[in-house]
């Protein structure tokens, strides 16, 4: 069960705090964020690991090394200051020979929860060259972006219209599933993508499937979710700090 991270972004929501470090370094209870996330991948079943990097990408690798800590093999795949977008860091790192044929994916600021396991499984069992974990937020953590109906993805559109999200209760929960051959047929090698974009074509095609989760995500790609963090994490324990938030001065 490979995971690809997706950790190349510049952060600018999270300034001042990712003016030195990137994303995945930021403190977290005294500890780096990608700490703490290597450390759930690896509860997860998560076997071996590709970082896709860019801003401040160095600091990351660096940290992280080949993964031993953790017991999840690690490989990294530099976009340099050439960020090509997330469905663009994925094509560089297969045609780098980094992806196996199948693979999961996560960004690089995300805590989930949600049983990979049960995910992986259903993609493979699926057939689909997609899948997309999805949650019911209602609009209360995000924008919701997802028409899920009957246990089937109908529709993902990040950029939905006003009237086409009165039918969107679900978001993209931001754990996702993948072909190689999917990334090789839909994403250009020397172009810039998001994976919005190709989630989008391949639900229109009835391509991408969906699989419902029910714990709420977390995040720190925003100072209202890194605090969110910090008041879910426990204290004591393998987390060893004290619960915290943050001030926040844009």
């Amino acid at each position: 069960m490979q995971c690809a991270i997706l950790a190349g972004g510049l952060a600018t929501r999270m300034r001042p705090l990712t003016d030195r470090v990137p994303k995945a370094l930021m403190d977290v209870n005294g500890r780096p964020f990608v700490d703490l996330q290597l450390e759930l991948l690896a509860r997860q079943g998560v076997t071996s690991a590709v970082f896709c990097i860019g801003y401040r990408g160095d600091a990351i690798r660096e940290y992280v090394g080949g993964g031993e800590r953790w017991g999840i093999p690690c490989i990294f795949v530099d976009e340099g200051a050439n960020l090509r977008g997330t469905a663009g860091a994925l094509r560089l790192a297969l045609d780098r020979g980094a992806l196996q044929e199948t693979f999961l994916v996560l960004y690089g600021d995300s805590y989930l929860l949600a049983d990979f396991r049960a995910i992986w499984a259903r993609f493979l069992e699926n057939g689909k060259p997609a899948l997309m974990s999805v949650f019911k937020n209602r609009g209360r953590w995000d924008q919701s972006n997802v028409i899920f109906e009957a246990g089937e993805l109908k529709l993902y559109d990040k950029f939905a219209t006003s009237e086409l999200r009165k039918r969107m209760d679900y978001i993209d929960y931001g754990l996702s599933a993948l072909t190689s051959a999917c990334i090789e047929s839909e994403v250009p090698s020397d172009g810039k993508l998001d994976l919005a974009d190709v989630f989008k074509r391949l639900s229109a095609r009835g391509e991408l499937a969906g699989a419902e989760v029910f714990s709420r995500f977390y995040e720190i790609g925003s100072p209202e979710g890194l605090n969110d963090l910090l008041r879910f994490l426990p204290a004591g324990g393998h987390y060893s700090q004290k619960r915290k938030s943050i001030e926040w001065n844009p």
